[in-house]
């Protein structure tokens, strides 16, 4: 080397500082991500927990594999049930696991949902990039990547065996596929896209959301000459084929099992022939408001107690429907607690009396107040944490906990948005998307905090571009002049 010609010692010098200057341009993003995987995993080790929905989709993975069928066993009898009430992804993934890691091995499957949840922090980092203005790119990637990467949020329930996490996932690929798409339209970045979209559906009922909210900027707006419209014809027909495929084939499984035309799963999760209370649930409609009313009264009825008591008062408009739901409950009880056609006819009657003295309270108020209960609560449902947190002087410490989770979350929904006011590029597709799902989240009964997880991909790709505008005017105002 010491004989080597001065121009070859230059060009290996240059590369050395190439290299240094790679490595230290990617020591944040590393730093990020390491940093939300240590996040997780201690999560996973302090909250990780297989119950409810968890052992129903488990169950279904278990009868697919040892027995062939589709099927769940009832937690009462443990006879095997044929089911359509939960759509196949979720069950396929957790087969999938159990037959490579082992029979019933949650751990690995939510190893993966980590390691995916860490792929999705990235590809928003990227998509926060391409919709930043010029200036903000590089800022509004990494800003996006810390708040993706530290969500205590969307990391908790990557952590759990149930649907959210792939959900965030799907929904994250196809955002960024959706703006590669925007910037070369080509076969990768459309296949990818209907990957997602179709993975997004295939988990949860809501899925097709993404597709409807974000399908249409994928060719909206697209520079003239950016792609012959015969290929985008073609394309857009053999995405859509594939996109319909697997409904249509779950569609074909449920008329040939139960005759009923089903491509989704049903809205009241019950299998067809089964007993179902539309009076029971519009009754609870007309009073439920926050988390505490669906785990207290709306999860334990019917097969379970029904407290009057328990009941908040805004339940009653007078004395006399609080006498009739109390008889309602004393013939649940004298019954064995098992709801019955005709006290649903009475639950029925209750709730139309009650609807028709005050339309605006079911229609709108109770509606809107469901909405900010799953927007704005602690987001602590998968902790060991009292429902009613808020009373400080029963437990102190989770009290104030929770308010700091709380003020974390509205954190979160501030940053996004002021990014979103920003108008970055794509905004419009994605708040279709929240306006949707508000709309559809509005018309249900028994709120829960993780239907609005959802929301985060887009909320924290917003909040980095936020970010990134703040830094910026920071350093501007810092630069010295001249």
């Amino acid at each position: 080397m010491e004989n080597a010609p001065e121009s070859q010692l230059g060009f290996l010098r240059s590369k050395d500082a190439d290299a240094g200057r790679i490595a230290r341009s990617l020591l944040p993003w590393a730093a990020a991500v390491l940093a939300g995987l240590a996040l997780r995993i201690w999560m996973l080790t302090e909250l990780f927990e297989v119950q409810g929905d968890s052992l129903v989709y488990g169950g279904i993975a278990k009868n697919l594999l040892q027995r062939g069928v589709y099927a769940y066993n009832s937690e009462t009898t443990g006879a095997l049930r044929i089911t359509l009430i939960r759509l196949p992804g979720y069950p396929l993934f957790l087969a999938a696991c159990f037959r490579l890691f082992g029979m019933e091995n949650y751990a690995a499957a939510v190893y993966i949902q980590i390691g995916l949840d860490l792929v999705a922090c990235l590809l928003l980092a990227d998509f926060a990039m391409r919709i930043a203005p010029p200036a903000l790119k590089r800022r509004a990637a990494m800003a996006t990547l810390w708040l993706a990467a530290l969500c205590p949020f969307t990391s908790d329930y990557s952590g759990d065996p149930l649907t959210e996490s792939l959900t965030i996932f799907g929904i994250t690929l196809a955002l960024w596929a959706m703006a590669r798409f925007r910037e070369a339209p080509g076969w990768k970045y459309a296949l990818c896209f209907t990957f997602a979209v179709t993975l997004a559906a295939i988990l949860r009922p809501d899925g097709p959301l993404v597709a409807v909210a974000l399908a249409p900027a994928m060719v909206a707006g697209l520079p003239r000459g950016a792609i012959a419209s015969s290929k985008l014809a073609l394309m857009a027909a053999v995405c859509v084929a594939l996109a319909l495929a697997p409904f249509g084939g779950w569609a074909w499984r449920n008329w040939k099992t139960f005759h009923v035309f089903q491509p989704l799963a049903p809205r009241n999760t019950t299998d067809p022939g089964e007993l179902a209370y539309p009076g029971w649930e519009r009754w609870v409609k007309t009073w439920s408001l926050d988390y505490a009313s669906t785990c207290d009264i709306y999860w334990s009825v019917p097969d379970g107690p029904f407290n009057v008591d328990d009941l908040p008062s805004r339940a009653f408009d007078t004395p006399a429907q609080k006498a009739e739901t109390e008889a309602i409950a004393a013939a649940y009880e004298k019954n064995d607690e098992k709801f019955t056609p005709a006290l649903d006819a009475r639950f029925a009657r209750l709730a139309a009396l009650r609807v028709r003295n005050n339309p605006l309270r079911y229609y709108l108020w109770l509606p809107l107040g469901r909405l900010l209960d799953m927007t704005l609560r602690p987001r602590v449902e998968n902790m060991d944490i009292d429902l009613d947190w808020w009373v400080y002087d029963n437990h102190p410490h989770e009290t104030v906990f929770c308010w700091a989770y709380a003020a974390l979350n509205v954190l979160y929904l501030a940053l996004g948005i002021a990014g979103l006011s920003m108008r970055p590029r794509l905004w419009m597709p994605m708040a279709a998307y929240f306006v949707m799902r508000y709309a559809l989240l509005a018309t249900i009964g028994g709120p829960e905090d993780r239907y609005t997880l959802e929301f985060f991909p887009m909320l924290c790709a917003w909040g980095g571009v936020a970010i990134a505008a703040a830094m910026q005017r920071k350093h501007l105002h810092l630069e010295p002049a001249g």
